[in-house]
């Protein structure tokens, strides 16, 4: 509950820093963790996570001097297990990576088409692309993990995968957020046997707080906790799995199972107002994107340019800017992105964009050069880990839409991505744009992505690990808690301000005004709300939005202590998530 010194916090921090996205907060609960805080300060290790528990389940691993990956891969088969709807193993992932010896790396376990896709399979039904066995594309979140782990991992593999194993065996409380995903997804709950099966009872949704077992996903991680990966990518588990694919409708075969590769690339990298920011390359638009609008917000100046409600405008003026471009970027197996992802981290190219960004007015598409219409990606859910020896992991895993492909393996128990919906395709939209062909429909390529995965340096010292779940809404969540620490705001408010979404088509700003299923009420004030409109956007209130996992290292204890600073952890509230420290 709010308190009144918080309350006070709050009012100074608004004063001190003039920024206009503070929230108004209800702090009752709903059946949410009362007890917890949602950030943590420890001095040996953390993990940020969606959910309590697996922040826990990574801690622990921690605790028993395991790496970050390790705390990583035990934190993400949990999330798949309690907070199916977002991320899992039928799922992908992007992880990034940053060793204290300064050592980066970039694992890509994206999703890949099947091999008998093509780009007029969905002939134009853009319901068959969004859900259903024909909008499967190829797992390749387990494979990430276990290759992570061979090249980093500490503890044993069986260790990592049986906590979540436990969960799905014994059962797990359907957390109120989760059950608001089965709300607005009861229609595809309903319709499939293996989600109704696991999330029904006696025709009806479970409530909130009832225990959930998935018996079946027990069975498949014991499976792989012996016999590793090779049971899912050429074994038993893989021929089941694609039984029930195909036996739905799908495309997938064994035969694209075992030709999943994780991809290994290089971070991208930009030196933005004295930090240096590595993000995750294509097929991810997100981090590119991130640091275009923080290259063209530099334009300005920190913090003075980018604060208040102008600072807002001028935001959003970047955001178009950076969704237009985004729409050239793809898989980089199949197409070459180099020169746009050079544009994209350039502060000339930076500089010349913000001389066309007007602080008393916006524009419509066209003015941000954008050819081609966006895709509008949605759920995951986002990991961040750092841990004794101040090696970082910034992870983000998804399904795609609440539930994917609204198809759970009856015989797995393994929830199924709707990750084709992310490639364009031929569509019938009168004056829209039309699909972007970087973004094609390929056999075997991965589709763009939002997805920020971002780790943060200071005079080459770490000094945060940020990323967020929210579909196409993920980078400029991303991209706010980094300019709300640049206004001034400590970790947590940097997190709890309220925050604002453009995503150039259509041309609306959308602005948080909900309240979560724990009770807390986001909404954008109002004063902002006026400044914007009389610029001319176009706004439209949001019941949701990005939820952001922050870890931010101490400068003051840094200094004290040789580069080895305090960690301030912080799970964002909006997901009822908490973040676990040692």
């Amino acid at each position: 509950m709010a308190s009144a010194s918080f309350l006070l916090l709050w009012t100074t921090l608004a004063f001190l820093f003039s920024s206009p996205l503070l929230p108004t907060l209800g702090l009752g609960n709903l059946g949410g963790p009362t007890h917890q805080r949602h950030d943590v300060v420890a001095s040996h290790g953390v993990v940020a996570t969606d959910d309590g528990r697996c922040s826990r389940i990574g801690m622990d691993a921690l605790r028993e001097g395991g790496h970050a990956v390790d705390a990583a891969v035990a934190a993400s088969l949990c999330l798949g297990v309690v907070g199916l709807a977002s991320s899992g193993m039928g799922g992908g992932s992007f992880m990034l990576i940053l060793l204290a010896s300064g050592e980066a790396q970039a694992f890509d376990m994206r999703e890949t088409a099947p091999m008998k896709a093509s780009e007029d399979m969905y002939a134009g039904n853009a319901t068959k692309k969004a859900r259903g066995a024909l909008s499967i594309a190829v797992p390749g979140e387990l494979a990430g993990l276990h290759r992570a782990w061979r090249k980093y991992g500490r503890l044993p593999w069986k260790r990592l995968v049986r906590p979540a194993e436990q969960l799905a065996c014994k059962g797990f409380k359907i957390s109120p957020y989760l059950h608001m995903q089965m709300v607005k997804t009861e229609s595809g709950i309903l319709a499939d046997k293996g989600l109704r099966d696991l999330l029904t009872s006696n025709g009806k949704l479970l409530q909130p707080g009832n225990i959930c077992h998935n018996k079946k996903l027990a069975h498949t991680l014991r499976k792989i906790s012996k016999h590793g990966i090779e049971a899912f990518y050429n074994g038993s588990i893989g021929s089941k799995l694609v039984k029930d694919i195909q036996k739905a409708g799908g495309i997938l075969t064994r035969e694209d199972l075992r030709r999943y590769q994780v991809k290994m690339r290089d971070p991208i990298v930009a030196d933005i107002l004295g930090f240096k920011i590595l993000g995750m390359p294509p097929p991810s638009s997100g981090g590119a994107s991130m640091m275009l609008i923080l290259n063209i917000l530099a334009q300005y100046g920190a913090p003075s340019g980018i604060s208040g409600p102008l600072g807002i405008h001028r935001e959003i003026e970047a955001l178009k800017h950076a969704f237009a471009i985004r729409m050239n970027l793809g898989d980089p197996d199949f197409i070459n992105v180099t020169e746009v992802v050079s544009d994209m981290l350039s502060p000339k190219f930076a500089e010349m964009l913000k001389k066309t960004i007007y602080d008393n007015m916006t524009f419509d598409p066209r003015h941000y050069g954008g050819r081609w219409n966006q895709i509008h990606d949605h759920g995951t859910s986002h990991i961040s880990v750092v841990d004794i020896e101040r090696n970082a992991v910034s992870m983000t895993n998804t399904v795609n839409a609440y539930f994917g492909s609204n198809i759970l393996s009856p015989s797995t128990g393994i929830l199924l991505n709707n990750e084709m919906d992310e490639f364009s395709i031929p569509m019938n939209n009168g004056d829209v744009p039309p699909p972007a062909p970087p973004n094609s429909i390929r056999p075997g390529k991965r589709p763009l992505s939002s997805m920020t995965p971002t780790i943060i340096l200071k005079d080459e010292k770490l000094k945060a690990v940020v990323g967020a779940s929210g579909g196409a809404m993920i980078i400029a969540g991303t991209t706010e808690v980094i300019l709300n620490h640049l206004r001034g705001m400590d970790p947590l408010h940097s997190v709890l301000a309220p925050r604002v979404y453009h995503q150039l088509i259509p041309n609306v700003v959308q602005y948080e005004n909900w309240t979560t299923p724990y009770g807390e009420h986001y909404e954008v004030p109002a004063n902002v709300r006026t400044f914007l409109r009389k610029r001319g956007h176009v706004l439209q209130s949001l019941a949701g939005g990005s939820i952001c996992q922050f870890i931010f290292v101490d400068a003051e204890t840094s200094r004290k202590n040789k580069g080895r600073g305090e960690l301030v952890g912080v799970s964002d509230p909006r997901k009822g998530g908490f973040p676990a420290g040692y």
